[in-house]
């Protein structure tokens, strides 16, 4: 009798097995929308991207732990964040539409590699989804997206150095001021330039402040006013940022 209960008990598990796994691929539907990148800052300087996804459960049973996770991260594999989003069931003839949410914290992001302020990358975006048919049985698959990252101070460059003399003693060096704000977000704030001589000598310094909507281009000067007798043909600019969504610095650019 054990023998035979046991062979009715395999045989149940296996019919239901088969069922469930007919039926989730039969009647269960997924619809990814568009990932729908971030037009603008949150207020406290955050980016969301979002993933609208909508669920069809036709089948026999349930869905159970439907999940969703997400890692984003550079070409170099910096990760910049990592998401989640869970439905702990999705019950049969049922239809349910997310939106799967990844922040990312921009002062962070900044602060922690600059190289996002200067240069234009992809976003690498690993999608995991994992849940289980008919509440039991697990299912797992993934999916690679990308998303492109335009720099706040794409191509920043320095002019070469043009000298006037302003008195007797000190001469007026004007500096050209240039960069292209690639990002969706609007980019103000000031930067500090000290110019080096050739023997590593502080011989002048100055500030000014920059402001380049999105998608814009940015020209300007600044003016600093050295000794003469301290001007050497070459030597380098130190340049340190400070903007409402990072400080960063110094950048070095050479001269001469």
């Amino acid at each position: 009798m054990i023998g035979l209960a046991t062979t009715f008990f395999w045989i149940f598990l296996i019919t239901f097995a088969v069922s469930a796994i007919y039926s989730f691929i039969r009647d269960v539907r997924f619809h990814f929308g568009d990932l729908q990148p971030p037009t603008s800052l949150t207020e406290t300087n955050e980016m969301i991207l979002s993933l609208p996804i909508t669920i069809e459960n036709r089948g026999f049973y349930n869905i159970g732990f439907f999940n969703i996770t997400t890692e984003i991260s550079d070409e170099e594999g910096f990760i910049v964040t990592r998401g989640n989003t869970c439905i702990t069931v999705i019950n049969r003839n049922d239809v349910v539409t997310i939106n799967h949410n990844m922040t990312v914290n921009v002062t962070d992001l900044l602060q922690k590699k600059q190289n996002f302020l200067f240069n234009d990358t992809e976003l690498k975006i690993y999608e995991v989804l994992s849940m289980t048919a008919a509440e039991i049985i697990p299912f797992q698959a993934s999916t690679n997206l990308s998303i492109p990252w335009g720099a706040p101070l794409y191509n920043f460059r320095l002019g070469e150095p043009e000298y006037t003399v302003f008195n007797l003693t000190h001469s007026r060096v004007a500096l050209q001021i240039s960069f292209e704000n690639h990002a969706f977000f609007d980019i103000a704030g000031n930067i500090t330039i000290r110019m080096y001589n050739d023997a590593d000598l502080l011989v002048g310094e100055d500030q000014t402040s920059i402001d380049a909507s999105k998608h814009s281009s940015y020209n300007g000067y600044v003016e600093l006013y050295v000794l003469s007798i301290e001007i050497t043909p070459s030597g380098h600019f130190e340049v340190d940022f400070l903007t409402s969504l990072s400080d960063c610095g110094p950048r070095v650019i050479p001269y001469g």
